[in-house]
């Protein structure tokens, strides 16, 4: 008998602001990644869903919880990322 291999699957809020929200057509969706997984983990599984996704920067800011993350933040199920585009005043 061959040993099952069970992939746990976590569901994440993702939040897009700003030029980012107006670029990917949406100001928040769900996906779900495999568990354990990073920001890192979740950048690539949008950009790999091709345009518009595949326009988000390589190294964007980031809040997980509503605080600032970097790309190696692991992430829980029911978190929530949120994408925060740069901001330039004068």
């Amino acid at each position: 008998m061959t040993p099952s291999l069970f992939f746990f699957r976590m569901q994440i809020r993702v939040l897009f602001f700003a030029s980012y929200r107006e670029m990917v057509g949406a100001g928040e969706l769900v996906t779900e990644l495999p568990e354990p997984a990073s920001v890192s983990d979740l950048l690539q599984e949008l950009r790999s869903r091709g345009e518009p996704f595949a326009s988000l920067p390589a190294t964007p800011v980031v809040a997980v919880n509503r605080l600032f993350a970097s790309l190696e933040t692991p992430l829980e199920g029911g978190d929530e990322v949120a994408f925060v585009p740069p901001v330039a005043g004068g």
